[in-house]
């Protein structure tokens, strides 16, 4: 009983010793295991008095129950230290120092090619444009038949249009809303269709979605030459200068005739550069005289009525309003570019 007596002695001054000598709480946490673990020191004495007289037992049983304790004690009393400890070091080194001098939030700014779609309407409506929309989800009628479209046009080609298993498909223009608009109201009719498309294309001056105006007007007497002057007052106002507009022929199924318009370059003033190849012009959008089976598949007497069409990319305008190259870099979300527009 004496040597046993004197190990538990022992245990509780080491006990003590490794305790206090801990100086986390996991080290804390070791300590505490190899004393009073399963296989701890502790619990291997309490073990050995099995051995003993039944009144030299009771006697050294009660001894190590109060060890037990004394040491149970003593770990949650280091532990709180060890805890607060830890707190405080952490606290100090979050602190927030309110003397510096607050970084706050930048203010946001509209995106560029926001801001240039909203200048496109916000000009087309002064001419007396009204603004149409519709679902970017269209069927092969809407987006094609009713267009004067042919079944086998390029642009019904997988490779070019998005297209769902039920047959519908992202639509590829604005037109779409167009058609629906002369399905739904009777000429005279002028109005804008600006809005997101959806074509398989991507590079430099492409990508898979890109934002369209279109514009349509149908009456009588409707010309083309209502068309150029329309077209060249935008321009000018736009881009705020004195540019010069030209129409080349050109073939579009739902037009006839069909016009590309081209602008005198805004970077140089049309004497050449890198930007119009050196040839002093720059090329804006499509359009042409609205084509009289389209008339027809809205229910227009194209006896009647006749009609004008354009459609330009607001990427495209975006690109040479600000003068940027790559259109990608309106959408890679660089902070330094983007914050040039705010």
């Amino acid at each position: 009983m004496a040597e046993t007596s004197q190990d538990l002695e022992e245990l509780l001054a080491r006990a003590s010793a490794d305790v206090h000598s801990s100086g986390s709480v996991a080290d804390l946490e070791l300590v505490r295991v190899r004393l009073l673990g399963k296989k701890g020191d502790l619990t291997a004495l309490l073990k050995s008095l099995g051995a003993l007289q039944p009144d030299a037992r009771r006697t050294l049983g009660a001894r190590v129950n109060a060890a037990r304790d004394t040491i149970s004690a003593a770990i949650e009393s280091r532990r709180v230290e060890l805890e607060s400890a830890a707190l405080a070091q952490r606290l100090a080194a979050e602190k927030i120092d309110v003397t510096l001098p607050g970084r706050g939030r930048k203010p946001g700014g509209q995106h560029p090619v926001t801001r240039v779609q909203r200048r496109i309407v916000a000009l087309f409506r002064q001419a007396g444009f009204d603004v149409a929309d519709g679902p970017e989800i269209e069927t092969d009628w809407y987006n094609f038949e009713a267009l004067n479209i042919p079944v086998n046009h390029p642009a019904r080609a997988m490779h070019d249009t998005f297209y769902f298993p039920d047959g519908r498909l992202l639509r590829t223009h604005t037109s779409p809303v167009q058609i629906r608009a002369m399905l739904q109201s009777k000429p005279p009719l002028q109005l804008i269709c600006p809005g997101r498309v959806y074509r398989c294309d991507s590079d430099m001056t492409h990508t898979p979605m890109f934002h369209q105006v279109e514009g349509l007007a149908v009456g009588e007497d409707v010309s083309l030459a209502n068309l150029k002057a329309v077209l060249h007052e935008f321009m000018q106002a736009f881009f705020e200068k004195n540019v010069a507009i030209r129409f080349r022929p050109s073939y579009f199924p739902f037009t006839e005739p069909s016009a590309e318009v081209d602008i005198s370059c805004v970077a140089c003033d049309g004497r050449g550069c890198r930007v119009c190849k050196q040839t002093g012009w720059v090329e804006v959008l499509g359009c042409g005289v609205v084509h009289p089976n389209v008339l027809r598949a809205c229910n227009i007497d194209s006896e009647r009525y006749t009609g004008y069409a354009f459609g330009m990319g607001v990427e495209r305008m975006a690109l040479l309003r600000y003068n940027v190259t790559d259109i990608r870099m309106y959408f890679d979300n660089d902070l330094r570019f983007l914050e040039q527009f705010g």
